[in-house]
C-alpha cells in the first residue's frame, strides 16, 4: 500500500525509524569509532543546569566516510538536584518520578567514549559543556557538530532542526529522547543527499548530475578542518552594522570569552580576514586582533 501511494507521485510516506542492530566491535571491519550523544537538561546554561539524561550511539566508519555497524550504545537519567522546571518535562516527557534515584553510570558512559575517533552532537555548542562537566573523557575527544558543519540546505532540507531532517529523511521517531535521537540522526547522517555545492559528476550522457555523498561524509571532512576565530575587540562601535553584514556575532562576555564581535574562518581565509579588520574596522594596518586557532579538538567547548 505504501509503495502504491508513493508511485502515484502525490504521497510521501514516512517509515518508523529502526535503530540497527548492535554487533561486537571486532565483527565490524571499518576501523575508526564514532559516538553519537544527545543531552536532555534542565535548561540551557551549563553553568547552572543539570543533565537530566544522556544517550549515546557508537558507530564504526572508515576513513572515507562510509559509516559500518552500531557497536554499542548507553542511555540513562540522572535526578537533578532540583526539580524539573514544567517546560522540561513538557518538552522532553521526563518527568521527577523518573528521574528519581537515577544515576548516570560514569564508568559505563567512559568505556564507550575512550576509544572513539569522533563525537558527533546535534548541536555540539551546547552538548559538550554538559558533557564536560559529567565525565573528563569528553575533554580529550575531537567534536563535530551535525548543525553547524553540514550544509543541510544545500542537500535540500530545510532546516537543521533534527525533527525536520528526519521527517524530510522519510522516517519518524520518538523524538525528544537522548537515545531515540540519536539513532534517528545516525540514520540522517547515512542517507546518500546530492548537491551541486560540493561539486559535480558527468552522467553517461555528458550532462552535469550533483555529486552525491552522505552527510555523514561532509561532516568528517569538515570536522578535519582547521579554522580561525577572529575577536574584533574595541572595535568602534559605529562599525557594528558592518561586521553584523559580515557575519560577525556578538560576545557579552558572561561565559569567559572576549567582549566583543567575532566570527570564524578557515584556516587559509584568515589573513583575508584580518586584511578586512585592518582596513575597513581599525584602519590601522598594525592591527592585531586576538586569533584562536581550532581543531575539532578545540570548537565548540564554552568559553
Amino acid at each position: 500500500m505504501a509503495q502504491a501511494l508513493e508511485q502515484t507521485g502525490d504521497y510521501r510516506i514516512l517509515r518508523r525509524l529502526q535503530p540497527r542492530p548492535v554487533i561486537d566491535r571486532a565483527l565490524s571491519p571499518l576501523p575508526r569509532l564514532a559516538v553519537i550523544v544527545d543531552t536532555e537538561t534542565t535548561g540551557l546554561r551549563h553553568e547552572a543546569d543539570e543533565v537530566i539524561e544522556i544517550g549515546a550511539v557508537a558507530f564504526t566508519y572508515g576513513n572515507d566516510g562510509a559509516i559500518g555497524d552500531v557497536v554499542g550504545v548507553y542511555g540513562a537519567l540522572q535526578e537533578p538536584s532540583r526539580p524539573i522546571p514544567s517546560e522540561i518535562t513538557r518538552l522532553t516527557g521526563i518527568t521527577d518520578a523518573m528521574v528519581a534515584g537515577q544515576r548516570i553510570d560514569e564508568a559505563a558512559l567512559a568505556a564507550l567514549l575512550e576509544p572513539a575517533d569522533l563525537v558527533i552532537a546535534h548541536n555540539a555548542a551546547f552538548d559538550r559543556p554538559f558533557c564536560e562537566g559529567l565525565s573528563p573523557v569528553f575533554a580529550a575527544r575531537a567534536w563535530a557538530c551535525s548543525v553547524k558543519e553540514i550544509p543541510w540546505r544545500a542537500y535540500g532540507f530545510e532546516g537543521n532542526k533534527l525533527g525536520y531532517l528526519v521527517g524530510q529523511a522519510g522516517l519518524f521517531h520518538e523524538g525528544h529522547r537522548a537515545v531515540d535521537d540519536c539513532h534517528a540522526l545516525l540514520e540522517v547522517l547515512a542517507r546518500p543527499v546530492r548537491s551541486r555545492e560540493d561539486g559535480e559528476e558527468n552522467a553517461p550522457d555528458g550532462t552535469a548530475t550533483p555529486a552525491v555523498q552522505t552527510p555523514f561524509a561532509a561532516l568528517l571532512a569538515a570536522s578535519q578542518r582547521i579554522t580561525v576565530r577572529i575577536w574584533a575587540e574595541r572595535s568602534p562601535f559605529d562599525m557594528k552594522d558592518q561586521l553584523k553584514a559580515r557575519g560577525y556575532r556578538w560576545s557579552d562576555g558572561s561565559d569567559g570569552r572576549p567582549k566583543a564581535w567575532w566570527t570564524e574562518v578557515p584556516e587559509e581565509a584568515s589573513e583575508e580576514e584580518l586584511r578586512f579588520l585592518r582596513d575597513e574596522i581599525y584602519q590601522w594596518p598594525e592591527a592585531s586582533p586576538y586569533r584562536q586557532v581550532l581543531s575539532a579538538h578545540d570548537r565548540f567547548r564554552s568559553g
